[in-house]
């Protein structure tokens, strides 16, 4: 455990330090977010911050290939340095975008030559734990394999619309893949706990913890899609090479690790994106836009919508990131039937914050009328042609001269009283 926690404290580090160096190169290059439609910041803000996360990343898996407890892992496979490599590529290509704003096809040809990399590379989904199903055709895992990373890339593109969202979505879902990685190499391994998957992903929540701070609300610089699709690729490869070191044969729904959790986990942790991204595409599809339009109907727009702060939007879409993703790795630990009594007791939880958050229920207190102790309220006293004619006090508590009455006729919410 000390070795992966020495990983992530390095990606986090290093990744930390360079993002002022990189926010700077951006302001140099000009790579700014415009004030758009879509957005909610003000100010056009720096991006490129994918770059920081890429070197904090680089640096992160380097010092893992040098310990001696992970040297093995790194060199006895090319996995590690496949991912690192697709990482560098995306990375690349939101860098271009960051600074050219590259059209969606371009970057979505982008994207499959990436996850065509690490798959030529090593990085296939080959097996299910589900069943023993096993992929028989190299095409079809190619296929397969670039589906899987494409759609978390781009799931993880949506869901970056707010400050230190995304960022901080991926740290608690990477969390929570980092600890059901650990527990399961400690179940199939024994002696050893060398795991490529969970060397990248501590060095992946390294990443962005030590991004957060620059990127939360109100945010110095943004990751662009340089970091999006970083943070996608990486935890969908994380994801591939987890679900292709379970043995079928050897694991079995009676076992502590259900056979199908490497399956839902991926699934879990980035469930919020894809259901943001999924609710995306068939909005625009339904309306005849291309599902890669950009639009102000993510779900964190919605939150904004019913009235929260841009940093309540923020926690509760973290909160609901949680009880998803840790529900999933519960299950590694505990039996279906408890982890379903906590899930559900979870999302209540979640669900009653979320709902009792709301700024109009939360200052509803304050808009109601005072009552007198018997329950019975108030009323002030009426002249008799039904005009109010309480007056103002004034600062020495001598009553002033009462306002005029005058007969007014109620006016509907959509009219400006009378004048």
């Amino acid at each position: 455990m000390r070795v992966y926690l020495l990983v992530m404290l390095t990606a986090a580090a290093v990744t930390f330090l360079l993002t002022p160096v990189v926010r700077r190169l951006a302001q140099v290059t000009r790579a700014l977010t415009p004030v758009r439609a879509r957005d909610v910041h003000t100010v056009p803000i720096p991006r490129l911050g994918g770059v920081a996360m890429l070197a904090g990343l680089a640096v992160a898996m380097l010092v893992a290939s040098r310990v001696p407890f992970l040297g093995s892992v790194f060199y006895d496979t090319s996995t590690a340095w496949a991912i690192l490599g697709g990482a560098t590529m995306v990375c690349l290509l939101g860098v271009a975008d960051d600074i050219w704003d590259l059209d969606w096809m371009t970057k979505l040809v982008g994207q499959v030559l990436a996850a065509g990399l690490m798959a030529w590379q090593g990085v296939q989904l080959i097996t299910f734990p589900v069943f023993g199903l096993t992929i028989g055709s190299s095409r079809l895992s190619l296929f397969a394999t670039i589906l899987v990373v494409v759609v978390a890339i781009n799931a993880v593109n949506f869901v970056d619309g707010l400050d230190g969202l995304a960022a901080g979505m991926i740290a608690i879902g990477g969390g929570a893949f980092f600890v059901y990685t650990y527990l399961l190499t400690r179940e199939a391994q024994p002696g050893n706990y060398a795991n490529v998957a969970t060397a990248v992903i501590a060095a992946l929540v390294g990443v962005c913890l030590g991004f957060l701070p620059h990127n939360f609300n109100p945010a110095k610089i943004f990751m662009g899609d340089s970091g999006s699709m970083l943070l996608g690729l990486v935890v969908a490869a994380a994801a591939i090479v987890v679900t292709g070191q379970i043995d079928p044969a050897t694991v079995s729904t009676g076992q502590v690790l259900p056979a199908y959790v490497p399956i839902l986990l991926p699934v879990a942790v980035l469930l919020m994106p894809l259901l943001d991204m999924t609710l995306a595409v068939l909005r625009r599809v339904r309306a005849g836009q291309s599902p890669f339009k950009p639009d102000r109907m993510h779900l964190h727009h919605r939150l904004l919508g019913l009235g929260h702060s841009h940093r309540r939007a923020v926690l509760i879409m973290y909160l609901w990131t949680t009880v998803f993703a840790f529900s999933a790795v519960a299950l590694a630990v505990f039996s279906p039937a408890q982890v379903a009594v906590g899930a559900a007791v979870a999302i209540v939880v979640a669900a009653v914050i979320t709902y009792n958050q709301l700024p109009g229920l939360r200052h509803r207190g304050e808009e109601t009328v005072a009552t007198a102790p018997d329950g019975v309220a108030s009323a002030p006293a009426t002249a008799p042609d039904g005009v109010a004619s309480a007056a103002a006090t004034a600062p020495d508590g001598v009553a002033s001269t009462p306002a005029p009455s005058r007969t007014s006729r109620p006016t509907t919410p959509h009219e400006e009283p009378s004048r």
